[in-house]
């Protein structure tokens, strides 16, 4: 893909009581975290593009429940929309893969459902600039950290 190519891209959001449901990557030597997403096909409306890669990297079926954010990318000049989805509670999250590469290539290692204190702090800053501040819980957790005010 032309990286000078604008290409918008999506990320599902889900939560179940204090964990984030996060899909492990291992991408040029590095391991993070990161929400089910990537980017919207021809002909996709950003809710369609966030269910199919819900489905594509962590082997589940989600409903919307409403958008969080939209962030600009700026290395692609595209946004990035954020949903917050619900999945049926018997449904069991594994490791999908990711399209966009083959399969020698697949950087999933794995799926969890993980909360803020087992994240790194780059990880943590991810979801809360995709808006894991507009559900109701980590509001409330937002809220309570101290906000001390360094002069």
């Amino acid at each position: 893909m032309d990286k000078s190519m604008r290409r918008d891209r999506v990320q599902s959001m889900v939560v179940r009581e204090d964990k984030i449901l996060l899909v492990k990557h291992n991408m040029n030597g590095r391991e993070f975290y990161c929400l089910p997403g990537g980017g919207i096909e021809n002909g996709e409306t950003p809710e369609e593009a966030a269910i199919r890669e819900l489905k594509e990297e962590s082997m589940v079926d989600g409903k919307i429940i409403r958008k969080l954010s939209v962030q600009f990318k700026p290395e692609n000049r595209g946004e990035v929309h954020t949903y917050l989805v619900e999945i049926d509670e018997n449904d069991v999250p594994e490791p999908g893969t990711d399209p966009e590469f083959s399969a020698e290539e697949q950087t999933i290692t794995g799926v969890a459902w993980l909360s803020l204190e087992q994240l790194g702090e780059v990880d943590k800053a991810y979801l809360w600039a995709a808006g894991l501040n507009r559900i109701d819980f980590f509001h409330k957790k937002l809220l309570a950290m101290e906000n001390k005010i360094f002069k």
